[in-house]
Order: C-alpha cells, then sequence, then structure tokens
C-alpha cells in the first residue's frame, strides 16, 4: 500500500526519497469494513480520503427521499467534498464504504500543518486535484452527450471492474437510468457479442 503513496509522491513532486518516507510516516492509513459511512450528508467534513483498496460510494438523498449514487471511488482515486467556499460547509453527500477498505485519512483541520512541514505536499495535492479535475470534466462532457447505453460501454472502457463491484441499482443510479433500463442494455450489448 505504501508502494502507491511512493509512486504518487514520485509522479508529482521532486523530493527525496527520505522526504517521501517521512511524509509517509506522517499519513495516516485506516482499514474501514464494509458498510461504514465516512461521512453523513449533512454533517461537516472534517477528513478527506484516498483510496489505496476497496470501493466507498458517494451519493444523496433529495428532498423526495430519492437516493442517487454521484461517484464511486476505488484504488488510487481521493474522495474529498470541496465545500470550503460555501457558507454552509455541510456535506450534499454520503460516503460509504461498498467493500472492506484500505484509505489514507488527512484532517482537515491539520492539512495546513502538512503543508508547511512539506511544501511540496501542497504542490503534489494541488496538481492531483487539476488531474482528476480534467478527468472529471471529460466524463461529465461525455456523460451529458451521451445516450444511456454509451454511458453504460464507456463506463465499461473506463472502468471495467466496476460493474462487478458495486450492486446493479447503484450503478444504474450512477449511469442516471433505472434498474430495469441498465438490465435491458446489458442483455442487448451480450447479445450482440455472440
Amino acid at each position: 500500500m505504501r508502494s502507491i503513496l511512493m509512486k504518487y509522491l514520485s509522479k508529482f513532486t521532486t523530493l527525496s526519497e527520505e522526504e517521501q518516507q517521512a511524509i509517509i510516516d506522517d499519513i495516516c492509513m485506516e482499514e474501514y469494513k464494509k458498510g461504514t459511512v465516512l461521512l453523513r450528508q449533512g454533517d461537516v467534513p472534517t477528513k478527506c480520503y484516498f483510496v489505496l483498496k476497496g470501493c466507498v460510494r458517494q451519493y444523496f438523498i433529495d428532498e423526495a427521499g430519492k437516493e442517487t449514487t454521484s461517484n464511486f471511488y476505488t484504488e488510487e482515486q481521493a474522495a474529498s467534498i470541496f465545500n470550503y467556499y460555501r457558507q454552509d460547509r455541510s456535506s450534499p453527500y454520503t460516503l460509504t464504504c461498498l467493500e472492506d477498505c484500505v484509505l489514507v485519512v488527512g484532517d482537515l483541520d491539520m492539512e495546513q500543518g502538512m503543508f508547511s512541514k512539506y511544501a511540496q505536499l501542497e504542490t503534489m495535492i494541488r496538481k492531483m486535484v487539476e488531474e482528476n479535475l480534467g478527468e472529471v470534466q471529460d466524463e461529465w462532457s461525455s456523460f451529458i452527450s451521451s445516450t444511456p447505453e454509451e454511458r453504460y460501454k464507456a463506463l465499461v472502457r473506463r472502468r471495467p471492474d466496476l460493474a462487478e463491484r458495486v450492486p446493479q441499482h447503484q450503478l444504474a443510479s450512477y449511469l442516471g437510468m433505472t434498474p430495469e433500463s441498465l438490465s435491458r442494455i446489458k442483455r442487448r450489448i451480450h447479445e450482440q457479442d455472440f
């Protein structure tokens, strides 16, 4: 697990191996059981997470009580709620572990101290966020201009293991369709392949 962190430190910084190791030694890694709620909708986030192993689901419940999945975070993805700019800092989302997880846990109150101690860490985080934001923008652009079948095919291309790791009703919600529609699309694609 620590090798994944080393990879990111090497990719986004010019720190020496000793400096990288010092940062890794200061980072908190936690194990969470499947079903653990990391953050509840309406609570103010105090932590951010980086997935080393497992799957974390991000979802919200609207005023009518409808649950909508807005993301799945898997290995080497950061799960954070960016709401510092808002007057109401309560989270619009819930984060829940869909599998047993190993996560890097960042304390948002201690973030500035870590950045002061390790100056390049802030640069690394910024670069990771910029890279992720670019990917999210590309995915969103593709998502809104595609059919439900195209969305599913794109998901299978980009994240082939996700369809096997998460419940179908949550995957359907994430793709903006009903579970029945997703079943029909999967069946149609399967029939076309044979």
